[in-house]
């Protein structure tokens, strides 16, 4: 699958995937006749990648991940440490977002309990 045809069929920007590869992050891709061609474990990468991208981690994080995974080395335990990190942070912000939600319905109480009143 040529670069091209992984963006298309992905939904990733050429751009994000050129810059994944300088990371190194896909660093088994080959050129074939003059094209850059995804093999299957290319391709698990990328679906590695965009999952971790989906589930909030930024760039550099992403970048820090697929580093471990490809060091050659077991990195369950710092994999797992950033994986609960970035948990972490996610529950904080939606506890922080529940607390917005309670007091806008609590304004919202005193207002229709005000109207009410009148």
């Amino acid at each position: 699958m040529t670069i091209k045809e992984a963006s298309e069929k992905y939904h990733i920007p050429l751009e994000l995937l050129r810059e994944y590869e300088r990371w190194g992050l896909c660093d088994t891709v080959k050129k074939v006749m003059g094209a850059w061609q995804y093999d299957d474990r290319d391709l698990e990468r990328l679906s590695m990648i965009m999952t971790l991208h989906d589930a909030g981690f930024t760039g550099e994080e992403v970048k820090t991940y697929m580093q471990l995974i490809l060091s050659g080395t077991d990195t369950t335990a710092k994999r797992l440490q950033l994986l609960k990190h970035k948990r972490d942070c996610i529950l904080k912000a939606i506890h922080r977002r529940e607390r917005q939600l309670d007091q806008l319905d609590h304004l919202r109480y005193k207002m229709q309990k005000e109207g009410l009143s009148r």
